[in-house]
């Protein structure tokens, strides 16, 4: 069935189109009784307010943007990104805006969805996601005067309002953890290379190893299990393995605790696991994984609030929402 108009309205009430429409918008010109009338005939029709055509006449589209440079095969497996939508979709839904959700292969596509967006005014605002360090995102953005917030932080964030989580302290948090358990080779299995919080984090390891007397190794990879898995091969079949290994993300803990188990290596006996984001596979793998996590599904939902505020002209102040915190579990042990 084709979706009910202004028009169809008009036809079954017997008035004209800007009867409707005065009626329908709460204008003067309608009498009480025909105002009615026409409600209730628009709520039978189950008509409702185009938003493309609201934000063409000035108004707001009631949508918020999202776009994402990841592999759209990744985006289902990765725990984090689900529990951040999930927030926000909680949020918007309680508000009755939509979310639009785009995937592009880099930043400069991203940049051209935004200017896309903003002409047609298809949106009202976007989150930024995945900070990088010279990342052009936030110029294009303040340029256009698009109401925007960053999911992240506060390094990058430009002349954007964000909201962030602590990187660095549970990142500390761990490694003094593993030293106190005995680990002295520690490595890290970090994501993307050149994301703001994973430049924070590798600063804070290398600072701590250092410090705390660590011989520290790793390296970057996507995210994704595959990636995971070969690092942690080739830190395990190294002259000096690591006792203890520390994961971006839930995902590639899972995929290197297969690895340790394929290996021959038993955890926590003779390797700690320690996971980033704390999801529900964190308790479903033997053992559990210890982990370091926070509420990202309420993070989600307070970025929509700010961002939902921001575009209806209220301000909004950056800063930080919570620090993770390092719940131990059946993954670390004592170091041999």
């Amino acid at each position: 069935m084709k979706r009910p108009t202004i028009a169809d309205i008009a036809r079954r009430a017997g008035v004209t189109k800007s009867t409707v429409s005065f009626a329908l918008n709460g204008r003067p010109g309608v009498s009480d009784a025909t105002r009615t009338r026409i409600l209730e005939i628009a709520k039978e029709m189950g008509w409702q307010p185009s938003r493309t055509a609201r934000a063409l006449s000035g108004g707001h589209a009631g949508v918020l943007g999202l776009v994402v440079d990841r592999p759209a095969r990744t985006l289902g497996i990765e725990p984090y990104f689900m529990q951040l939508i999930s927030g926000i979709e909680s949020e918007l839904s309680s508000r009755d805006i939509a979310l639009l959700l785009q995937v592009t292969e880099d930043k400069g596509a991203q940049q051209a969805t935004y200017r896309r967006w903003w002409a047609e005014r298809r949106v009202d605002g976007v989150f930024v996601v995945d900070l990088a360090v010279d990342d052009e995102r936030t110029k294009v953005l303040a340029e256009l005067g698009m109401p925007a917030i960053v999911v992240g932080g506060p390094q990058g964030i430009g002349d954007l309002p964000g909201l962030w989580n602590d990187e660095c302290a549970p990142v500390r948090s761990v490694m003094e953890y593993l030293v106190a358990l005995g680990h002295r080779r520690i490595a890290r299995v970090a994501g993307l290379p050149g994301l703001w919080h994973s430049v924070m984090r590798e600063e804070v390891f290398q600072e701590a190893a250092r410090e705390l007397g660590v011989t520290p190794s790793g390296g970057t990879t996507d995210y994704t299990g595959d990636a995971g898995a070969r690092m942690t091969r080739r830190l395990l079949a190294s002259s000096a393995p690591p006792t203890a290994i520390m994961y971006d993300n839930d995902v590639m803990a899972v995929a290197g605790l297969g690895v340790a188990a394929e290996m021959g290596i038993r955890v926590p006996d003779r390797l700690s696991i320690v996971a980033w984001d704390d999801s529900m596979l964190c308790r479903l793998v033997h053992p559990p994984l210890t982990a370091v996590g926070l509420d990202i599904a309420g993070y989600g939902a307070e970025v929509a609030r700010r961002l939902a505020d921001l575009a209806t002209g209220r301000p909004v102040e950056s800063e930080c929402h919570a620090t993770a915190v390092l719940s131990p579990r059946g993954s670390t042990g004592p170091a041999r």
